[in-house]
């Protein structure tokens, strides 16, 4: 049975003042690989008179890559997406990516500190001949381990002040879960994407962050650090990348100014509006 539900997702950037912006390279785009449906995908841009070009980057992500030939205002994003949000049946969780090996840079962990090392002693006495149920176990681990904060600030923390502080962001997590899948040799990359709850009191979406580990013969399969389970139909990836700072899911150079920044979502499901709210901007 299908499960439709269109988000509009809106990032508005107001300026105290005419300012050149340099590109502006934007990453809000589910590509092909995506496991959930996408029936119908758009974008625009506002102020008009700008040039937009759709590239790949070199993880596969789709960007549009935006400029302006005169100083702007603001600057508006509108994403409006339909996915299908149909449960999918037993044994066909989403995976993404090819089946082949991956890049051996998705293997190479940072140094580990105290907190680190004492973290992945626990994580690799989890034995599993299930390579799926073993990593779902340190998943669950992570969730159980650090509570989950929303974090304004920018940026992301590194393992060992996860662990020392046993709190963070999606991202936080999602970080800390790569560095110890590394650590034990098994291929881990950040995504940056969109996680819809349509059953949610509020109808939630959100901009998340999240983690893909390489599966032999399953490919990618996603973990989310957060709630400790797998990614599942409601999670769209936007971007993946070594690091999560290649997954902004918009960056570039502007003169200086004083500048807000609005960013909200609206579900619409059944032919009904959903709550229109403030998203968390993990990763903005």
């Amino acid at each position: 049975m299908n499960r439709p539900v269109t988000l509009v997702h809106r990032t508005s950037y107001r300026y105290d003042r005419p300012v050149s912006l340099g590109p502006q390279t934007i990453r809000l785009r589910p590509d092909a690989t995506c496991p959930t449906p996408i029936a119908s995908y758009a974008m625009d841009i506002l102020p008009h008179g700008h040039q937009r070009t759709w590239r790949h980057d070199a993880f596969g992500n789709h960007e549009a890559c935006v400029t302006f030939g005169q100083k702007v205002r603001h600057f508006d994003i509108t994403v409006r997406l339909t996915a299908d949000l149909a449960p999918l049946a037993p044994g066909l969780r989403p995976r993404t990516g090819a089946l082949g090996s991956p890049p051996a840079a998705f293997t190479q962990p940072l140094p580990a500190g105290p907190h680190l090392r004492a973290f992945l002693a626990d994580a690799m006495a989890i034995h599993d001949p299930d390579p799926v149920a073993r990593l779902v176990a340190i998943n669950r681990m992570i969730a159980t381990r650090i509570a989950y904060r929303t974090r304004m600030e920018t940026g992301v923390w590194e393992a060992e002040e996860t662990l020392a502080r046993q709190t963070g962001s999606c991202r936080d997590s999602a970080w800390l879960f790569i560095q110890v899948l590394r650590h034990m040799g098994i291929a881990a990359r950040f995504v940056s994407g969109y996680l819809i709850q349509p059953d949610a009191g509020d109808a939630a979406c959100d901009l998340h962050a999240w983690a893909q580990a390489h599966v032999p013969g399953r490919g990618w399969v996603g973990f989310d650090t957060t709630s400790g389970l797998l990614a599942s139909q409601g999670h769209i990836p936007l971007a993946v990348a070594l690091r999560p700072e290649q997954v902004a899911p918009v960056s570039g150079l502007l003169d200086s100014c004083n500048a807000t920044l609005d960013v909200s979502m609206t579900l619409h499901r059944n032919g009904h509006h959903g709550d229109t709210k403030v998203t968390d901007p993990e990763g903005q």
